[in-house]
């Protein structure tokens, strides 16, 4: 706060003084509070925005939310945790303030601070390399594999691709966390290393694997021993795997064929837990806002982790490109954006803003906390909506800014639509390019046999029934029948239609005429990124008929 000069008449010597004192107890005395400085006002106890009740209401309407769970604290207070809708669509169980939700890589910040526990009890270093802790890591490069260290292995710059290795993890596979990271070194780069930013969960896996390597705990028992239990999380796990034990629990929901329906199954596994695998709820996830807005402290005065580890998890290691928002978003426009430790680092109206979003089948959640003010905003739901926890964080987050009203649900329902269009006439474009009238080269029983991939391992291609299929044997949900396209391009179609991920699948034949590899693509951008085909490089593993 800056002061205005004082206009007044000069006096001198005690006159001056004596003056000044009778003015400052005349004031004292008739107001009977502090003296405030022009323009400040007395500290007022922060409140709800009004009308979030019918704000949230019609989020959870326009974007087809069927439960949703909310936390805010502001100034060291939980001033809400509630839930909102239900469970499951069909049945009357409401969601409250401790229904679990899955709240996917908003489970990245908690490896973060496990590790920077470690990184307090002086038994790792952010800048050693991984292979100080676990000497049997490999990446494709052998000069990566030397330099990678544990901070590379939070902020998403290894050189990796967009979900790299992902097969490995969704939708469920049998490979443990061990076997993955032994399989990581086959993966190959797409860009230099520490050159740019890539989302990635795999390395949040083998930062899993580091903890345990070094704590002597699994991670899930280190994250619910160390950090859940001493924040007061009481209602949270540290396994996606647990998601169907629990008895309080919000079913995930999908949009499928137009309609929103119900997940058939939580099949999950806790290979995915250091990357995305923590259920939490609205009571809990308020108690984690407060712990990071505070630097680390917990409610009894005490550090769960040092003030100089939150700074290293909210500093930006990794800078993202700023693009220009679609029309309807303009006001989130962003003067800067990048990757810390577990956490996006951006800014909202020229305020810092600590975020991550997080996504499951059926789950999304935001967290979003704003240190300069000291708000945190949670919102967990059983819809695949992203815009329906963008749209209610926005419009909370502006009532606090006392920012120029903006309505953030038409915005983002109109978004919406504009993305439904673009999706659409991109699926017209990919139809419209099919080469009819094409035939395959060989017969359907010659493209059936056993294929390999480096880093995923084994894909089947059977002929049964007449229908060509293809089975990921570490997936068993990725099995499906294979339509041809055309020439020697087929689209894998999924049996479970809740995957949303159908991918074209082609048969390179050499010059002989016999199959030497076969590359998948995702049949459109719409498939979820962690559906990495683009990397596979399947090989046939026995011989095809020579």
């Amino acid at each position: 706060m800056r002061y205005r000069a004082n206009s007044s008449p000069v006096l001198t010597g005690s006159l001056q003084t004596v003056f000044s004192l009778l003015l400052i107890l005349f004031v004292l005395m008739s107001v009977g509070e502090p003296v405030l400085a022009q323009g400040a006002r007395t500290p007022q106890k922060a409140t709800l925005p009004p009308n979030l009740e019918t704000t949230v209401a019609r989020v959870m309407k326009t974007f087809e939310v069927p439960g949703l769970s909310l936390a805010i604290v502001k100034d060291g207070r939980v001033l809400l945790a509630k839930g909102y809708g239900v469970k499951k669509l069909g049945q009357p169980a409401p969601v409250d303030a401790r229904t679990l939700f899955g709240i996917a890589s908003n489970s990245k910040v908690f490896t973060a601070v496990a590790l920077g526990m470690l990184v307090d009890e002086g038994k790792i270093r952010w800048e050693a390399p991984v292979i100080d802790y676990l000497p049997d890591f490999q990446m494709y490069d052998p000069v990566v594999s030397r330099e990678i260290t544990v901070r590379d292995l939070l902020c998403h710059r290894c050189g990796l691709g967009l979900g790299a290795g992902d097969l490995m993890l969704w939708p469920a596979s049998d490979l443990n966390r061990k076997e993955i990271l032994r399989r990581v070194r086959y993966i190959r780069p797409s860009s230099s290393f520490r050159t740019r930013y890539a989302y990635n969960n795999i390395m949040f896996v083998v930062a899993g694997e580091l903890l345990e390597r070094v704590s002597g705990l699994r991670w899930e028992d280190f994250v619910r021993e160390k950090i859940q239990k001493k924040v007061g999380m009481e209602f949270s796990n540290t396994s996606c795997a647990l998601v169907d034990k629990e008895e309080n629990v919000a079913w995930p929901h999908v949009p499928l064929e137009g309609k929103v329906v119900p997940v058939k199954s939580l099949y999950l596994t806790e290979n995915v837990n250091p990357a995305g695998g923590i259920n939490s709820c609205a009571e809990d996830m308020a108690k984690w806002m407060l712990v990071l807005l505070n630097n680390g402290k917990l409610a009894d005065g005490s550090q769960l982790v040092s003030e100089r580890v939150i700074n290293e998890i909210t500093t930006i290691a990794t800078p993202i490109p700023v693009s220009k928002p679609a029309p309807e978003l303009a006001p989130a426009a962003m003067n800067f954006n990048g990757y810390g430790l577990g956490l996006r680092i951006r800014d909202y109206r020229r305020y810092k803003v600590w975020t991550h979003t997080g996504g499951l089948e059926g789950y999304v959640s935001q967290v979003w906390l704003m240190p300069e003010i000291g708000l945190g905003v949670t919102v967990l739901t059983n819809q695949e909506s992203t815009a329906a926890f963008a749209a209610l964080t926005n419009q909370i987050v502006d009532y606090y800014l006392k920012a120029p009203e903006y309505d953030w649900v038409e915005a983002y329902r109109k978004f919406n639509e504009r993305n439904a269009r673009r999706s659409k006439e991109e699926l017209d474009k990919i139809y419209a390019s099919r080469k009819k009238d094409t035939r395959p080269s060989l017969s359907l029983e010659e493209y059936a046999g056993l294929y390999r991939d480096a880093w995923y391992g084994e894909v089947e291609v059977k002929l049964e029934n007449g229908q060509l299929t293809m089975q990921f044997k570490h997936s068993p949900e990725l099995y499906g029948r294979l339509e041809h396209w055309h020439y020697d391009t087929f689209v894998a179609r999924w049996f479970d239609r809740e995957l949303r991920a159908d991918a074209f699948v082609t048969f390179i034949l050499d010059h002989e005429g016999i199959i030497s590899e076969v590359k998948m693509l995702p049949f459109s951008s719409d498939v979820d990124f962690s559906y990495d085909y683009q990397d596979l490089l399947l090989k046939p593993v026995a011989d095809k008929g020579r």
